[in-house]
């Protein structure tokens, strides 16, 4: 009995990055059903792991005398970022069973959620780092691995985004490590310029305006499951990093309004969406903004707004983007323009789609309703009015587009029938589960409250105060009403342009001057130097020829303007240009030891110029 209690002790403090790291790399022996079996099995020892670990379990490891990785450090900020991390995957897992056939897709998936998961229980920034760059190298597989031209361009995109939010991060923590030698991952307090650059890097993958451009660019064009993962874990791993770094810092207050911006930004562009995928894509900005808002008011409430906005998001967008995929899957379209009446033919889907819609909506009784009031609620506390109401400003935005989405996919009628049927069990499974947490959570959330990484504070506020719900109430109908009342949502097939318009443009541009006016001004200075390495040569091998017919040409550019008469030098001076190639062959002595007594007193001069 010891020695099962001692074995289930060690495996309890075993890192949960771990399974999924060393279960990609064993997927290839396994084929078939084998392959799904051992894929679930995974999710599950995963979930398992992390369910069970403890707070301040941790796991180093000593690779030089002054530098050790903390490989886990597990405490309430990490913890609840692992039981969503491991849970979601476990469901994304599922549902990526029938829906992606290639190997390479499924090792990719479990590396990314394996990096994450190791990002997130890091206790140094070397070990924060090396997963960080994994998460972004993985992830890009499940953008090239849908297979088109499109999803090539927006993966190399995304890689170049993600390497220079990167090499930012490390520059950071290098001069944070130089400047005080310390690897702790924990706030960064002294403002300098390691601050800013860890705060680049981590806005990068948190995407911050306008370093935003590669989530709405790439994930549209993921595979099917692959969009679902990359939903999850890169911008959440990028709050956290936010949560675990910046609380409360000096720059906290910019942090809060850039999570406002990010809200507001976000849906606007939804808002303008035909693809379905693209429009999803565009609420994790504003979705995240609301994140980095309650991260960066910096309170006990604020903080556990963000966290709990973490945890709720990842279930109602992993959600949507399911539902989604699932409609891809059976009709093959992703337009609104394209779509419709989808209510009939895919029942589930359909009531799973409006349970996520109305958890991103905030709507009561919904798990949304509960995380965003708690920022907003911390917003007022801290006499933030205008951060506030931006985020009020996008919950009504949100809903519309979910209006748009629902209403136009499963109920408008269709320009033309279409031909699907309801997806596929792997995939409703997971769906349905997490439809069901977004309903337990939104009723009764006390169950998130006691993870959060401030439980006593948030038992303190209640999300269903009169005035809170009223309120909430009363802007949701209208907004329903200004929904049916006016056309103005009807899905376009316009296209928009985002800020990653002016970085193509100004490429475009910048190329542009490389291939033509650089290359013009390049090729004038190459001409020149060989014009002036020619003379020099022609000087060395008849200094004499090459004098006169350099005075000449001097005296006819400058005096046959005014005397025509040094027009027939001209002839003179070309019979010379043609002959004063030709070495001289016997030069005197005497010229010889003259010109070297020159050069050596022109030596002396500048030497005894320089020394003077």
């Amino acid at each position: 009995m010891n020695e099962i209690a001692g074995f289930l002790g060690i495996l309890q403090s075993i890192p949960p990055a771990f399974v999924y790291i060393l279960g990609a790399a064993l997927l290839p022996l396994f084929k078939g059903r084998a392959r799904k079996a051992y894929l679930v099995a995974i999710g599950v020892l995963g979930l398992a792991l992390a369910f069970t670990l403890k707070p301040q379990t941790s796991w180093m490891l000593q690779i030089l005398p002054e530098i050790k990785l903390t490989l886990l450090h597990a405490d309430a900020l990490s913890l609840i970022m692992g039981y969503i991390f491991t849970l979601i995957g476990l469901f994304a897992i599922i549902y990526s069973l029938d829906a992606v056939k290639e190997t390479g897709h499924h090792i990719c998936a479990l590396l990314y959620i394996g990096s994450s998961l190791g990002a997130v229980f890091a206790g140094d920034f070397i070990t924060l780092y090396i997963f960080w760059e994994i998460m972004a190298v993985s992830s890009l597989g499940l953008i090239w691995y849908e297979g088109s031209k499109r999803a090539r361009d927006a993966g190399m995109r995304y890689i170049l985004f993600h390497l220079f939010g990167g090499c930012a991060l490390l520059a950071g923590i290098i001069i944070h490590f130089l400047t005080t030698g310390s690897l702790t991952a924990g706030p960064i307090e002294e403002m300098g310029l390691a601050y800013f650059l860890i705060l680049l890097g981590i806005g990068v993958n948190t995407a911050f305006i306008p370093l935003h451009t590669w989530l709405p660019d790439s994930y549209p064009k993921a595979t099917i499951a692959g969009s679902v993962f990359l939903s999850v874990y890169t911008t959440k791993t990028g709050v956290y990093a936010l949560a675990r770094t910046f609380p409360a810092a000096e720059a906290g207050g910019a942090v809060a309004y850039m999570g406002a911006v990010m809200a507001i930004y976000g849906v606007v562009f939804a808002l303008l969406q035909n693809d379905v995928r693209k429009l999803l894509s565009y609420h994790i900005v504003s979705q995240v903004g609301y994140m980095v808002a309650g991260v960066g008011i910096g309170t006990m409430m604020g903080i556990n707004g963000g966290i709990a906005h973490v945890f709720n998001h990842i279930l109602y967008k992993a959600l949507l983007f399911m539902c989604m995929g699932a409609v891809i899957y059976e009709t093959g379209r992703m337009n609104l323009t394209e779509l419709g009446g989808l209510a009939r033919k895919m029942p589930v889907t359909t009531l799973t789609c409006i349970v996520a819609a109305f958890s991103i909506s905030g709507v009561i009784g919904f798990n949304g309703y509960v995380s965003k009031g708690m920022i907003i609620h911390a917003a007022e506390e801290s006499h933030l009015h205008l951060i506030a109401l931006a985020l009020m400003l996008a919950s009504v935005g949100t809903f519309l587009s979910f209006l748009k989405l629902t209403y136009f996919t499963f109920f408008a009628a269709p320009s033309e029938e279409i031909q699907a049927k309801e997806a596929p069990i792997t995939m409703l499974i997971p769906m349905v589960a997490t439809a069901a947490l977004c309903v337990a959570i939104g009723v009764y959330p006390q169950m998130l409250y006691r993870i959060l990484p401030y439980p006593e504070e948030a038992f303190h506020y209640n999300a269903y105060s009169a005035g809170h719900t009223l309120g909430t109430a009363e802007l949701l109908l209208m907004t329903a009403f200004m929904f049916f009342a006016f056309g103005f949502f009807k899905p376009h097939e316009r296209i928009t342009y985002d800020i990653d318009h002016i970085y193509r443009r100004a490429g475009r541009a910048f190329l542009h001057f490389c291939e033509g006016p650089l290359m013009d001004f390049a090729k004038s200075v190459e001409s020149g130097v060989m014009k002036i390495s020619d003379a020099l040569i022609s000087f060395s091998r008849n200094p004499t020829a090459t004098t006169r017919m350099f005075v000449d040409a001097a005296a006819i550019a400058v005096l046959r303007p005014f005397n025509p008469a040094y027009k027939k030098y001209e002839a003179d001076l070309n019979e010379l240009r043609r002959r004063y190639h030709e070495p001289v062959e016997n030069i005197a002595i005497g010229t010889g030891v003259l010109l070297v007594l020159i050069f050596f007193a022109l030596l002396l001069a500048i030497y005894l110029a320089y020394t003077a």
